[in-house]
């Protein structure tokens, strides 16, 4: 790790930029980075602590996600938000700088939900500390949580807590045929019900929705619903890994969040709905304005998801951000661009 500041120092001093490198399973995400250096970060990997009575992990940012999905179920335990790797090369710092959740993201909680602390290295190669290792340690503004979806702009991630959940004693999923407008209107009922609801998703006339609980919520929302059991918990995992045929098309892809309850939206392409219609992937040749603008009036946001820009900011959001990159990184050395120009 000093290696790693006197690196960073270094940059600091000559205004040298830096491109923060771990798994590189996400480097499609954003804009390119233009830096003059790569950062690799391969050397901080490794399981720190593990308490699973605590219900938190501590581990090295560089650390695969694979390994870690591998030690929980040992001993019923799960990462709520399921984070998606799309390679074996995924590191949790690289899923937490991104801060992508799967498709339990609306009744589990979101990636930011579950830091309770992180070590990192900012812009000026000062070793940082922020939160703690279980819930009642975290007080104050919880500034690990602005690491989430920050790419790396304000520091390098050193080490995460993360918080773990026990896994449900009881999972299935649950399939209909149904068009988009009666998915989405269907999401919208399920949603209001106490239902023990992971993922509901619809594409190509299917609507898929998966439950959680112990066997006896399960089996009461199943009689709720009404759709037939299937065997396909794998739909999930190819889901979130993007290995469902949908993915695999040369059209421009773009993910649109909205609020939950949003209706069917007027575009040309291919849709798929996730999130129970808070979040809709959209394959379409339609300009990068168009869509935006949809989204926007919808009460969302829209980003290209493969090597484009993010939708721009409100000018007050951007002043925000500006200043936290201030903060952290006075001379903009990590990862120049990859969010917005200048941060």
């Amino acid at each position: 790790m000093e290696e790693l500041r006197e690196q960073i120092r270094a940059a600091h001093e000559q205004g040298t930029t830096l491109d923060i490198r771990g798994g590189g399973s996400k480097t499609f995400l954003g804009q390119a980075v233009t830096a003059d250096l790569e950062l690799p970060t391969k050397g901080l990997a490794g399981i720190i602590d593990y308490q699973p009575e605590e219900l938190f992990i501590c581990a090295r940012a560089g650390t695969f996600l694979l390994d870690i999905e591998k030690l929980l179920p040992d001993n019923g335990q799960m990462q709520p938000f399921e984070p998606p790797r799309f390679s074996p090369s995924a590191t949790l710092g690289g899923a937490i700088a991104c801060g992508l959740s799967g498709p339990s993201r609306p009744w589990r909680g979101a990636a930011g939900d579950f830091v309770l602390g992180c070590r990192m290295i900012n812009g000026r190669g000062e070793l940082l500390h922020f939160g703690g290792e279980v819930i009642k340690n975290v007080a104050g503004y919880d500034v690990s949580r602005l690491q989430c979806g920050a790419f790396g702009t304000l520091g390098l991630l050193v080490e995460l807590s993360i918080k773990t959940v026990p896994a449900p004693r009881r999972e299935i999923t649950l399939c209909q045929q149904a068009d988009e407008a009666t998915a989405l209107d269907s999401f919208v009922r399920w949603n209001r019900q106490p239902l023990p609801l992971s993922g509901a998703a619809w594409h190509g006339g299917k609507l898929w929705i998966r439950l959680s609980a112990t066997p006896a919520a399960v089996e009461d929302a199943c009689r709720q619903i009404g759709a037939d059991e299937v065997d396909n918990n794998g739909f999930w995992q190819d889901l979130k890994e993007q290995q469902l045929p949908f993915f695999h098309d040369e059209r421009p892809l773009w993910r649109l969040s909205l609020p939950r309850n949003t209706g069917r939206l007027k575009l040309p392409g291919d849709i798929l709905v996730d999130w129970g219609g808070a979040q809709r992937w959209l394959l379409s040749e339609t300009p990068a304005a168009g869509i935006q603008q949809l989204a926007s009036e919808s009460g969302g946001h829209a980003s290209s998801f493969r090597n484009g820009p993010f939708q721009p900011l409100a000018p007050a959001v951007l002043l925000l951000h500006r200043r936290l990159k201030q903060a952290f990184d006075p001379k903009g050395i990590f990862n120049p661009g990859r969010l917005y120009a200048g941060l």
